[in-house]
């Protein structure tokens, strides 16, 4: 198997909720099924989907219900720590909820706030001076 990962798919209870939060930021849908699925372009190569839980579940084929998100983060770097400020601010205003705000991590150097969106997706906003996105998408830890 190839190192690479082209779609994160995440259950949402209310698909409409996550649609708005998404375009208040500016996100635009590359797929979005009223009713069943929104997919974003997050990278080359790479898709976020949020699939309406109760359609996640019956894809799963599993009596379990997978719909609640738990123990992971996304991560959005930015390159300034007013940026950091600001788009925590406008995450907010777009109906998220501040976990953390805007301040220094306890790790690495890292300014950072935790956003949570309304399916409960936690968004990390950072900006580490030592770690950079290179023109070609990739990502230079240092």
């Amino acid at each position: 198997m190839e190192q690479r990962l082209h779609f994160f798919t995440l259950a949402t209870v209310d698909l409409d909720a996550t649609r708005r939060f998404y375009d208040a930021l500016g996100w635009t849908p590359t797929l979005d099924v009223p009713g069943e699925i929104i997919f974003y372009q997050t990278a080359p190569g790479q898709l976020l989907g949020f699939f309406l839980a109760e359609k996640f579940n019956a894809d799963l084929a599993q009596a379990a219900d997978h719909s609640q998100v738990s123990g992971i983060t996304l991560a959005h770097n930015v390159d300034s720590q007013a940026e950091v400020i600001a788009l925590a601010t406008a995450m907010t205003g777009a109906g998220g909820t501040t976990l953390k705000p805007p301040q220094p991590g306890q790790f690495g150097g890292v300014f950072h706030a935790h956003v949570q969106d309304p399916n409960g997706v936690i968004w990390e906003i950072a900006h580490n001076p030592g770690w950079r996105i290179n023109a070609d998408g990739t990502v230079s830890l240092g």
